[in-house]
């Protein structure tokens, strides 16, 4: 018995060692996941930018503002004039943060009453947002040891902004919304020519008077249905039953996501055209949606990543789609807005079905 067992042993590992296609998925593949989680995949919070309105010109208004400049979160720092340009540095995402000094920090200061700066954070970012508030904690306190006397009279007034609880729920939904609406779009697109190839249905569509341009759309068609027919479930499941408040437009929210599925759909039928069992289109529909999620922007803000990194998100549609989801659930995202993140989408879909399209053409060739 064990013998046998043996060579049949013998013979699978040869039968994966001689085709080239499974050298290359079991070699490939987890190397350049292994390459992209390494730099993504972080929970570390750094590369932000903190926006700074500094109303008083005193010395200690000044030390304050440059122990937050230095913090090791902040990279980049912006500086505003006037209290206008808050909301709309915090709205635009230009800013995690925005510490707001009042014009009379340094004279209370001076005179033993409360002295007290403005800390305003993005809470649509839950997690990055609870650790800087630690950090801003930590300064503040620092500050205030230093001198035995400011103790009492320094204090820093957290506010959050979108989602004043931090709820993590409201973060967490939003972003699986849209993460479950790539899944269902690619996975239907992607089983579609795999499964016609392996029931040997696929012959009966070539001699069919259809031109692969008709084939290609009726695949494509009723994958965009029953996308948007799923997206629109999970959204009502997430506003109804799990009570995330939906602030946007719904007509917005349904623009965007036919581009985003434009996009999927995409990339699904490239990955079925290339395969020739539903098995290989489950792989590499796997292969494209795990880097796609990590470098979204979900489980690790994307500047926290290198710049070599950040430039590659550039070219996934998920990253677009979650910024306007979450902006349109937790806030009323501006039509503007929505368009700057809807036409890149717009884009990446034009490239992935042209790309399908020549890949479907030559594989009947």
């Amino acid at each position: 018995m064990f013998g046998r067992i043996h060579a049949l042993l013998i013979k699978e590992l040869l039968a994966i060692l001689r085709d080239r296609k499974s050298r290359f998925i079991l070699i490939v593949p987890p190397l350049v996941q292994l390459l992209v989680f390494s730099f993504a995949a972080t929970q570390e919070v750094n590369n932000l930018t903190l926006a700074v309105l500094n109303l008083d010109r005193g010395r200690p208004a000044w030390q304050l503002e440059q122990r937050f400049s230095a913090a090791s979160p902040f990279r980049r720092i912006i500086r505003l004039q006037h209290p206008s340009q808050v909301a709309a540095t915090l709205e635009g995402q230009q800013a995690l943060a925005v510490l707001w000094i009042p014009a009379d920090f340094s004279v209370n200061l001076a005179t033993g009453r409360p002295a007290r700066a403005g800390f305003l954070l993005d809470g649509r970012r839950t997690n990055a947002a609870q650790i800087v508030q630690g950090y801003a904690r930590r300064i503040m306190t620092e500050l205030a040891l230093e001198d035995s006397r400011r103790q009492p009279a320094v204090a820093l007034e957290v506010r959050h902004w979108f989602n004043p609880n931090l709820e993590f729920r409201w973060f967490t939904v939003p972003s699986l919304v849209c993460i479950l609406t790539t899944l269902i779009g690619l996975l239907v697109t992607g089983l579609s020519v795999a499964r016609e190839r392996e029931m040997g249905t696929f012959d009966q569509l070539l001699v069919s008077p259809l031109q692969p341009l008709e084939i290609l759309a009726g695949k494509a068609l009723p994958a965009l249905l029953v996308g948007v027919a799923e997206g629109s479930l999970i959204v009502l499941a997430a506003v109804l039953l799990l009570g995330v408040p939906f602030n946007g437009s719904v007509l917005l929210l349904y623009g965007s996501m036919t581009v985003f599925l434009a996009a999927i759909i995409g990339v699904g039928l490239f990955i079925s055209s290339l395969s020739m069992t539903q098995q290989q289109a489950v792989l590499g529909a796997f292969l494209f949606m795990v880097p796609a999620v990590i470098l979204s922007g979900y489980a690790s803000p994307i500047e926290n990543m290198p710049d070599w990194l950040q430039s590659l998100t550039l070219a996934n549609p998920l990253r677009y789609f979650m910024i306007i989801v979450r902006g349109l659930f937790l806030k009323e995202l501006p039509a503007a807005r929505v368009w700057s993140q809807t036409w890149p989408m717009g884009v990446i879909a034009l490239v992935t079905l042209s790309a399908a399209t020549w890949l479907f053409r030559r594989r009947l060739a």
